[in-house]
């Protein structure tokens, strides 16, 4: 089967295609299909297909098949109307332009993306309920205490039970605003 060596961070993978259609994983060794294709793209893996016959790059075309095979499952991410005004723009004198502005989009858009998961996982906290059912053991260990017979409910027991069912609802209010 396929070999599991890792090449070193920003090294490009080479894919061949034959004239069968099939693709080559020069990397691992073994033949792959557009769906492992789009998984490294989505893991941020460089890679550059070439024909193997000519040695054209033949990359461009590929990511383009992708595309087109994500767009027919019902996987549609572009709209009919950006289609259409992509389309318009070939032959257009300000065609040279679009590459860059749409790579330009992209990049400020991933950034806008990670920025919004960064701000949402740093109010709600790693998992905060995973810490409001900690909070809830405590109470109920606190509270179970207070019924075996020698361990006395004093005062601090009380106030710290207070507090603690006080953060309980404070956690339960900020996860109903963040719904």
């Amino acid at each position: 089967m396929a070999k599991s060596k890792a090449p070193a961070d920003g090294e490009t993978v080479t894919i061949k295609k034959y004239a069968n259609r099939r693709l080559y994983d020069t990397e691992r060794s073994c033949y792959i299909t557009l769906d492992d294709l789009g998984a490294m793209v989505r893991d941020g893996r460089e890679f550059r297909v070439v024909d193997a016959k000519s040695g054209e790059d033949i990359t461009h075309n590929v990511l383009t098949q992708i595309i087109m095979d994500e767009e027919t499952r019902g996987e549609t991410l572009l709209p009919v109307n950006f289609l259409r005004q992509l389309i318009g723009l070939y032959g257009d004198k300000m065609q040279s332009m679009v590459p860059q502005y749409l790579e330009a989009s992209m990049a400020t858009f991933r950034k806008n993306q990670q920025d919004v998961r960064a701000a949402l996982e740093g109010a709600l906290g790693a998992n905060p309920l995973a810490e409001l059912t900690r909070r809830n053991l405590e109470m109920f260990q606190q509270a179970a205490g207070a019924f075996i017979p020698g361990a006395g409910g004093s005062k601090a027991k009380d106030a710290e039970i207070a507090a603690l069912k006080a953060e309980v609802a404070e956690l339960k209010a900020e996860l109903a605003r963040k719904k």
